[in-house]
């Protein structure tokens, strides 16, 4: 992969699907309301996928229903090997995560709530886990405008009262 820091429109244009209203941006974060009722809070790897190849990102979703309130969703860079677990840390605090194919998630509301305090301290955070092949693979996403993007999408879908 090539090292690269695409400013925030890139962002935009990576995470945003048609339908979808940009609630806020910055730093390296965006929050977006999808159609349907689902806002994510969202960023891309420091890293740009190769031409060609999917992006790795990861995100922050809520829904109206509060089904989803605070999940993690990463798309890796490289497909994690069958039955292997991601380590996902941020400052000091690690999570492990559930993986299948290409992608890993948080494993419940207990551990995103501390996900979502842990990257409002942080700077940076990686997401590592271990390839079909045996090799290890790591993704590092900034944290700069996450816990904006993070409120922004919660309060965009908070459930009716």
């Amino acid at each position: 992969m090539t090292a690269y820091r695409a400013p925030l429109f890139a962002l935009l244009l990576i995470a945003a699907p048609a339908g979808a209203q940009v609630l806020a941006a910055g730093g390296s974060w965006a929050a977006l309301q999808r159609p349907g009722g689902t806002c994510e809070a969202v960023a891309r790897s420091e890293l740009l996928a190769p031409k060609g190849e999917e992006q790795a990102r990861v995100a922050i979703a809520f829904d109206r229903s509060g089904r989803r309130h605070g999940q993690l969703h990463a798309r890796l860079s490289r497909p994690a090997r069958g039955g292997a677990h991601a380590m996902l840390t941020i400052g000091t605090d690690q999570f492990l995560l559930v993986t299948r194919g290409s992608d890993a998630w948080s494993r419940g509301p207990a551990q995103e709530q501390a996900i979502i305090a842990s990257l409002r301290r942080a700077p940076r955070m990686r997401l590592q886990w271990q390839g079909a092949g045996g090799r290890r693979y790591t993704d590092y996403y900034l944290l700069a405008g996450a816990a904006t993007a993070i409120d922004a999408a919660a309060i965009g879908c908070a459930p009716p009262r």
